[in-house]
């Protein structure tokens, strides 16, 4: 028997291969873990992939924690992951996949910035909804797809909390408006008088002022590139990918040429 000092070491540990009784026991961990994450007993299939999908689901969390039963998207837990993806040369594209009611302006906004200044192309699919500042973040991407029945709700930004009623007040909530009117304009085809009729449109909403816009009608306007799902969200992101690689091959020979061209110059 091998002795070991309490406290001052760690046990032997058996290196040996595993016994079938062990291998069982894992094999139901991980399908007890699959049960209670996804809700059924096969796991899941291990792909290897070149793009890396961001889910924007339930309300966007700013700085105050929501409560437990809110479904929410904490932003300190997206921003880390987009900094990987730009970072990661294996990831060479970024699949944004929306179905949220809004939520905090100012972290809506810094996700939706931190799309836009990315390298690597994105796109960006809305399911079921892509509401208030979700609207931002679908635009953020390269590429949008909507699908059909998705619905997105355009409306005047709102203030929580104490409200001081000085005209300070509303010139602070002009401006905060004014950032997201110019950030869907410009990363979309849609145009800021167009966009801010839609905004303050009365009759559309039971208790607000604003529009509901259908995946078609999105289209239409200009505020999203094409109705579509995952399978064509895929096939694009892939396309632009290949393109991608396409530009930088000819950037590549370019530059053999220029610097072939320098070492060696022609009679002139």
């Amino acid at each position: 028997m091998t002795s070991f000092d309490i406290g001052s070491e760690q046990p032997p540990t058996t290196t040996g291969p595993e016994t079938t009784a062990t291998k069982k026991t894992k094999q139901g961990v991980r399908k007890i873990d699959t049960v209670k994450e996804y809700g059924q007993n096969n796991e899941l299939p291990s792909v290897q992939s070149n793009i890396h999908c961001v889910l924007i689901v339930g309300q966007i969390e700013g700085h105050l924690v929501l409560p437990p039963n809110n479904k929410t998207t904490k932003y300190e837990h997206v921003i880390p992951q987009l900094v990987a993806v730009e970072q990661n040369p294996d990831i060479e594209g970024l699949l944004i996949i929306l179905n949220t009611v809004g939520g905090d302006l100012e972290a809506g906004l810094a996700i939706a910035e931190m799309i836009v200044s990315m390298s690597k192309p994105t796109v960006s699919l809305v399911l079921g909804g892509g509401h208030s500042i979700g609207v931002p973040v679908a635009v953020s991407s390269q590429y949008s797809f909507i699908a059909e029945t998705a619905t997105m709700t355009i409306h005047p930004i709102r203030l929580s909390g104490l409200v001081i009623g000085v005209p300070q007040t509303w010139e602070y909530l002009d401006k905060m408006q004014d950032r997201v009117i110019r950030f869907v304009a410009k990363h979309s085809k849609i145009t800021e008088p167009k966009f801010r009729e839609l905004m303050f449109a009365t009759g559309d909403l039971a208790r607000d002022i604003g529009s509901v816009l259908l995946g078609n009608e999105a289209v239409e306007i200009g505020l999203i590139d094409a109705v579509g799902g995952l399978g064509e969200s895929v096939n694009k992101l892939q396309e632009m990918i290949q393109k991608g690689k396409h530009k930088d091959k000819n950037k590549q020979k370019l530059q053999m040429f220029n610097t072939n061209s320098k070492h060696y110059p022609g009679d002139h």
